[in-house]
């Protein structure tokens, strides 16, 4: 597998990752895809004649070879969407990128993941929650996920490295930029500690129309997606309705009547697009989870007498292994089950009194 091609692929004009995605499953790999003719690319379902015509593969590969060189200069790490570190919970998304571009060490696979988003013009109000939700957050061993903007995702990144909590930012542009420039050296300690990641390559300056594609990356990476301060437009809304097309988990605080910058949250939750959240225990509630030191061993679980399909003792046994409540979504990729399929056996398992949902679509060995 080379990763020239699929570096090429993100470049061939008019192909998104979806399409991208669909065409490597039918001619069997990216260098395949750059093999054929266009007369064979057309048998592709969704790959019509008008997107062939814009479609120039070998200038894709120019450009991919340029890439490659500035990747080597500047130290930075490309995740496939095949690749074992991408952001799994990403990854379950449809619409999820081809390849991330990242910096920094950041375990994006950890148990623990949340989205903080919220308004540019972040009032005292809005700060003072991003560092009391920060502050309480600490003790689940999680990361924290931004936009690197003013305002809020300014106030998340900032709060989490002072307490010591893995932060990355999602940028809408390639790394030969900083944007906006005043977060340059916040950027900079985030390295430290969590990282950067962008599905950009160098030369992409931050476009407007990029913003909206930046924002399904935070919120398709997160178990859930907190709006801390938010106005009725604005990107945090359009990340809290992503996250609900994700089928993820979206919590508000809410906000004085009037105000304008809480007018967003309090339409998230008087609409139902978000749970309202006072303090982490309504997260940690909605979602199992628990702090590190609530944590216990498992006592030794004896042989259950239990008469399971194949596929359900697989799905009992991955439950029982994990010390945790686990998420339908990890259960999916841990089962190699498709979610649809996933959640029709489970209701099934839990109707027999093998298994307990939990708050936050988590299960557990009942």
């Amino acid at each position: 597998m080379s990763i020239h091609h699929q570096l090429a692929l993100t470049f061939v004009h008019k192909i998104g990752p979806v399409l991208a995605k669909s065409m490597i499953s039918h001619f069997g790999g990216e260098e395949a895809i750059f093999r054929h003719s266009k007369d064979v690319l057309a048998q592709a379902r969704g790959l019509g004649e008008k997107r062939l015509e814009l479609a120039d593969f070998d200038q894709a590969l120019k450009k991919a070879e340029a890439e490659l060189t500035f990747i080597e200069k500047n130290d930075i790490d490309v995740l496939y969407f095949t690749d074992a570190r991408y952001p799994k919970r990403l990854k379950n998304c449809h619409d999820s990128p081809l390849l991330l571009y990242a910096k920094g060490g950041a375990n994006l696979n950890t148990h623990r993941v949340v989205s903080i988003v919220g308004t540019r013009n972040a009032t005292d109000y809005g700060r003072n929650l991003c560092k009391q939700l920060i502050e309480e957050l600490q003790e689940y061993n999680i990361i924290i996920i931004s936009g690197l903007a003013l305002g809020i995702d300014t106030a998340a990144h900032r709060e989490s490295l002072n307490h010591n909590v893995p932060t990355v930012g999602v940028l809408g542009h390639g790394y030969d930029k900083m944007y906006p420039s005043q977060n340059r050296g916040l950027a900079q300690k985030m390295l430290e500690n969590g990282g950067l990641l962008t599905e950009y390559p160098s030369g992409t300056i931050p476009n407007r129309e990029n913003f909206p594609a930046r924002n399904r990356i935070v919120a398709g990476m997160a178990d859930a997606t907190v709006v801390v301060e938010a106005g009725l437009k604005g990107g945090a809304l359009i990340t809290a309705e992503i996250a609900n097309s994700y089928n993820r988990d979206v919590f508000a605080f809410p906000g004085r009547l009037g105000d304008e910058y809480s007018e967003g949250c309090n339409f998230l939750i008087r609409n139902n697009k978000a749970s309202l959240l006072t303090c982490v225990a309504d997260l940690a509630y909605s979602l199992g989870w628990e702090k590190n030191s609530d944590l216990k061993p498992a006592p030794e679980q004896l042989m259950l007498p239990i008469d399971l399909s194949t596929p359900e003792k697989a799905i009992y046994d991955i439950i029982q292994q994990h010390k945790a409540p686990l998420a339908i979504d990890d259960l999916s990729i841990k089962a190699n089950m498709p979610v649809s399929q996933l959640a029709m056996t489970l209701l099934d398992m839990e109707l027999q009194g093998f298994i307990r949902s939990l708050p936050g679509k988590a299960y557990c060995i009942n």
